[in-house]
């Protein structure tokens, strides 16, 4: 269970929930309730304030094995529950909730906790710096960068930037694929469209791309080469033109996902695999564990031996890998000669069904399979407005990802990216995310960001300095309102970092800044009382540190003027 560091009650639900658990274990001690299994104790917030601000349904779930109503279970377990530090009243709701109140007196302090934990208010050592290895985006790199590639590359960054706070050592990778009948087929689509753009017959192969791409890079290599490859064997000119163009669309998609301020540790070649050999010891030790079989020439994985309902190919009749028996590879390299603690792999929707075979095929390989987990990325939908956008003005072809940043800026990408969790299918509308008003979310969370700035300058223009001000002057519903909502930060990130649930940062982020935006309105920070204009100079002062940071890990930018 992670503890933010340097401060105990960060997260009282922990405590509160600890509690709970003594209080229960104490009843059945004295034969108050029967000796039943306890049930996970969680605690959840109250949408209705007058509920308080953490309840448990633990009565509720004990009622039925209990064979006691709930509602007596609640009142046995509050009953016992010892004076908890920052919790003014514990009150129990039908049909069988506990409820907690904290103290305004703990919720202003919280505000000197934030500043001075500053930038790291939130951070948790949940990981104890377990290796985890994200990998993200992985697209072939025959072509720019698409939409719903964009979306996992923002899922991909933010859920590292989450892990990294939670207390992992988190390295991000982008896997080339630069082996294989995909490449082969783009390197010959190359050279076709290279010698067609010098004017010689050349034919597309029926498995070519036929897209625009090959034909500006086609014609982009011929500017700084001219015909130099016409006087080589085809299968000389395939290959350089080949890697030619594949260190072209390498640094084409770097440069793309860098406009969406997304980056990687490592770039990790498909190829080395094969070169290195890790290829073939993944494919000996799946032949000792007796997980390989051949039929009709080809190479089997006997995945119903583990479960599954079919098995799969390794290696075709004619010799040639699938990307399966590639990723079977790669996931020996990665578990079991770089030692990662645990991988998680963002796929796109099409790669649902390889979901299942990847963990068995793990699992044959000696991993626990619970070490990998799979996200899968949904569809996304552009629209402008009630009009489906489905392909570029420009190309006729999928809309790319440069395309929609150029229009809409990284910011709103990203948060527009994140705002749906990664299993639903999303619309993006471009007029929304574009419009300078409260109803789109960037803004009016950016612009909270803003106007908190506004107010430190005006500050700072009366050099006021609101180092001595008393945060137990903050005491209004306002105020505490907003605390509340700062104070589940910490909480957030944990709860991000377990379930692998970035989108959750977004719905925060609106809610802190709608907190903030209704502070604003209702308390006047710099006035004639100057105790209290202190105390709310700290307020605003960690309401920026909260917002700065939840920004920060959405990987958007915090603005001090709109």
């Amino acid at each position: 269970m992670g503890e933010w560091r340097g401060v105990e009650l960060a997260m009282p639900k922990h405590k509160i929930a600890e509690l709970l658990e003594q209080a229960a274990k104490e009843a059945q001690t004295k034969e108050l309730l029967p000796a039943i299994a306890l049930p996970e104790i969680t605690l959840e917030h109250p949408q209705n304030p007058e509920h308080g601000d953490y309840a448990s349904s633990l009565p509720l779930k004990m009622g039925r094995a209990a064979r006691l109503e709930p509602m007596a279970i609640a009142e046995i377990l509050a009953g016992l529950l010892p004076q908890i530090e920052g919790v003014e009243k514990v009150s129990v709701a039908a049909p069988g909730f506990i409820n907690f109140f904290l103290t305004s007196r703990w919720l202003a302090q919280q505000v000197e906790e934030i500043l001075s934990a500053g930038e790291d208010y939130g951070n948790l050592d949940l990981g104890k710096g377990l290796r985890v290895q994200l990998e993200f985006v992985s697209v072939n790199p025959t072509g720019p960068i698409h939409v719903g590639h964009g979306r996992g590359a923002v899922l991909g960054s933010t859920l590292a930037n989450m892990l990294s706070a939670a207390g992992y050592t988190v390295e991000k990778e982008y896997y080339v694929n630069d082996a294989g009948s995909q490449m082969d087929a783009f390197y010959r689509s190359l050279y076709c469209r290279y010698l067609q753009a010098l004017g010689k017959e050349s034919e597309m192969p029926a498995d070519g791309y036929q897209g625009s791409y090959p034909v500006e890079l086609a014609q982009e290599i011929i500017a700084e080469t001219g015909d130099a490859f016409l006087t080589q064997t085809p299968e000389e000119a395939i290959q350089e033109l080949g890697a030619i163009g594949l260190d072209k669309a390498i640094k084409a998609i770097h440069s793309d996902l860098e406009l969406l301020g997304v980056s990687f540790d490592t770039w990790f070649s498909e190829r080395s695999l094969f070169e290195n050999s890790q290829y073939e010891q993944a494919m000996a030790l799946l032949r000792q564990g007796g997980h390989i079989e051949e039929r009709e020439g080809a190479q089997w994985f006997v995945s119903t031996a583990l479960g599954e309902d079919k098995d799969n190919v390794l290696v075709r009749s004619n010799g040639v890998p699938t990307y399966f028996a590639s990723d079977a590879a790669y996931h020996y390299n990665k578990f079991l000669e770089r030692g990662f603690d645990r991988v998680i792999n963002i796929w796109g929707a099409d790669h649902q069904g390889h979901v299942s075979r990847m963990k068995a095929v793990i699992g044959a390989l000696g991993v626990a399979p619970e070490r990998l987990g799979i996200i899968i990325s949904q569809m996304v939908t552009l629209r402008r407005g009630e009009n489906v956008l489905r392909v570029s003005k420009r190309t006729g072809e999928l809309i790319t990802l440069r395309e929609l940043v150029d229009e809409v800026g990284a910011d709103a990408c990203r948060f527009f990216f994140l705002s749906r969790s990664a299993d639903s299918q999303m619309d993006f509308d471009l007029e929304l995310a574009k419009r300078e008003s409260a109803d789109n979310p960037v803004y009016y969370v950016q612009y909270a960001h803003a106007r908190i700035a506004s107010i430190q300058r005006f500050a700072r223009e009366r050099n006021i300095d609101c180092t001595h001000g008393d945060v137990a002057a903050l005491t209004t519903d306002a105020e505490l309102n907003l605390i509340r909502k700062m104070v589940l930060f910490p909480e957030l990130i944990e709860l991000a970092a377990r379930n692998l649930e970035p989108h959750h940062l977004p719905y925060f982020a609106q809610e802190l800044a709608t907190a903030f935006h209704s502070f604003y309105k209702q308390c006047r920070v710099v006035s004639d009382d100057e105790a209290l204009t202190w105390a709310r100079l700290k307020l605003v002062n960690a309401a920026q540190i909260v917002l700065a940071k939840a920004l920060g890990l959405m990987g958007m930018t915090a603005p001090e003027h709109m």
